[in-house]
């Protein structure tokens, strides 16, 4: 039986040369040894705050969003931050990574970018609600894993 065909992946070059020449977004960055930085602004709405923003691309990983500045958690009044991967410092959920949402194939131009920038609009909504607007799933906090796990392992 023959594996199915899967398309070669982008390169983290041809991922910093399409950065740089096809991005409505702007912004600057570094290619070295098969991974990328780009730093780039962000408002996700015309009355919105700007944002400073970093992605992180190595090839053969998932892409990263942190959010550079402003600090996140003064924003938010120190409430935890929603859909975030991690808290410190802030990384927007903008995919699942076992989904499929993301490949190799699709430019992080098309894709980590938009999405970021969408996460911040739901994020901006959210510290006037209160409430998470932006869909997504959120698995449990890792404290309530830890204690369903060791209530599974309990003798009765």
């Amino acid at each position: 039986m023959r594996a199915a065909y899967r398309p070669a992946g982008l390169t983290a070059a041809q991922q910093y040369y399409v950065l740089r020449t096809a991005n409505r977004f702007g912004g600057a960055g570094q290619l070295s040894r098969g991974s990328l930085i780009w730093l780039y602004s962000a408002r996700p709405t015309p009355i919105g705050r700007l944002y400073e923003m970093e992605l992180k691309y190595r090839q053969g990983d998932h892409p990263q969003v942190i959010v550079r500045a402003p600090d996140l958690t003064v924003l938010a009044g120190g409430k935890d931050l929603p859909h975030v991967y991690e808290q410190q410092p802030p990384q927007p959920c903008l995919f699942l990574p076992w989904t499929g949402e993301w490949t190799p194939q699709r430019s992080l131009v098309d894709t980590m970018l938009p999405w970021s920038v969408l996460w911040l609009y739901y994020f901006e909504v959210w510290l006037r609600s209160g409430e998470w607007t932006g869909g997504g799933m959120h698995p449990p906090a890792p404290s309530a894993r830890r204690e369903r796990f060791l209530r599974s392992m309990a003798v009765e």
